[in-house]
């Protein structure tokens, strides 16, 4: 399926939740918050969130620094 991820068309497996995209596309496991067509969802309920044909999902990583 195609979605798009951070503002790029992407290529996607059919069966594909929040949790696992974020696993493919990022190797931190905290300091990362998901928007999916605009909405954020709550980490707790990415596993359960199911990635559709035609989403649009941003991956935002907070980084520290000055």
């Amino acid at each position: 399926m195609q979605i798009t991820v951070n503002g790029q068309q992407r290529e996607a497996a059919d069966e594909l939740s929040l949790a696992e995209l974020v696993g493919q596309i990022s190797d931190r496991d905290t300091g990362i918050a998901v928007a999916l067509n605009s909405e954020v969802v709550p980490r707790g309920s990415w596993p359960a969130t199911a990635v559709r044909p035609g989403d649009r999902i941003d991956v935002v990583t907070a980084v520290q620094g000055g």
